[in-house]
């Protein structure tokens, strides 16, 4: 079994009854016309892979099937929101990229749809996993700078070297951090606000790392070597139940665009 994941583009202006089909699948096919809204939808397939071919199922098939099938969902229901002069919540949203799903469902013969997440700007995404059809995932990128020293003074230094390399520089050094945090909750509960969510990241996580040394101005990594894996689940303690009735799914931090960690809290350890 194997999970195959592809990514379609396209724009949709809610204003007008249909779409130029345009020919750029890179930029976004419909092409949309004007000031649009852009989506990415992202489609992941499970299955066995066919050994003559190599393939679960060929990408160009999923792109043909996701636009003949998913994007007009998405455009029909926008374009209904805009009749009525209604505002498109979150929740909304879910249900949108739920219906998509099923309209996708029986459209492989050979996989499984398994998980579908739409892009709602470079920094925020909400997916849907087929095994929990009534919950919906959101996340959202934050970005913060900090120093830290990889360093254990209960270690030599030749142990220190040995453990972090040149990371073990004595007068540390930086990074630009990214935070993606997710959290789960149901379609049909209550509200979840993005004002307010970027609210408590802001002030319960944000507010404690950015712009500092890690090892001397944050009390936990007076003790705790700050590398990613520490830093991820400290960010885990301290967003933990601040989203009621949203639950904390997963964090994770890069501290460049290669080296990553996600911790989805001490229950998955």
């Amino acid at each position: 079994m194997v999970r195959l994941g592809r990514r379609v583009r396209f724009s949709i202006n809610p204003f007008l009854d249909h779409d130029s089909p345009g020919a750029n699948a890179y930029a976004s096919k419909p092409a949309g016309e004007g000031l649009t809204i852009y989506f990415e939808l992202a489609v992941e397939l499970i299955g066995p892979v066919d050994p003559p071919t190599g393939l679960l199922v060929n990408v160009t098939e999923i792109d043909r099937v996701v636009r003949q099938f998913a994007v007009p969902v998405f455009a029909e229901r926008i374009r209904e929101h805009r009749r009525r002069g209604e505002h498109v919540p979150l929740s909304a949203v879910a249900q949108i990229l739920w219906s998509a799903r099923e309209h996708l469902a029986d459209k492989f013969p050979a996989a499984r749809v398994d998980r579908i997440v739409v892009k709602l700007n470079p920094f925020r995404k909400l997916a849907m996993d087929t095994k929990e059809p009534g919950i919906m995932y959101f996340s959202e990128k934050f970005e913060f700078a900090a120093t830290h020293k990889l360093w254990n003074d209960a270690l030599s230094e030749r142990q220190n070297v040995d453990a972090f390399g040149k990371c073990a520089n004595p007068a540390g050094h930086g990074h630009n951090y990214i935070v993606e945090v997710t959290v789960r909750t149901p379609v049909d509960g209550p509200a979840l606000k993005t004002g307010q969510f970027e609210h408590l990241v802001d002030s319960h996580l944000m507010q404690l790392v950015d712009h500092k040394n890690l090892n001397l101005d944050v009390p936990a990594f007076r003790d705790d070597v700050p590398t990613v894996e520490n830093l991820a689940r400290f960010a885990w303690e301290h967003l933990v139940g601040r989203f009621d009735p949203a639950q904390l799914h997963a964090i994770t931090i890069w501290e460049s665009d290669r080296t990553y960690c996600t911790y989805l809290g001490p229950e998955a350890d």
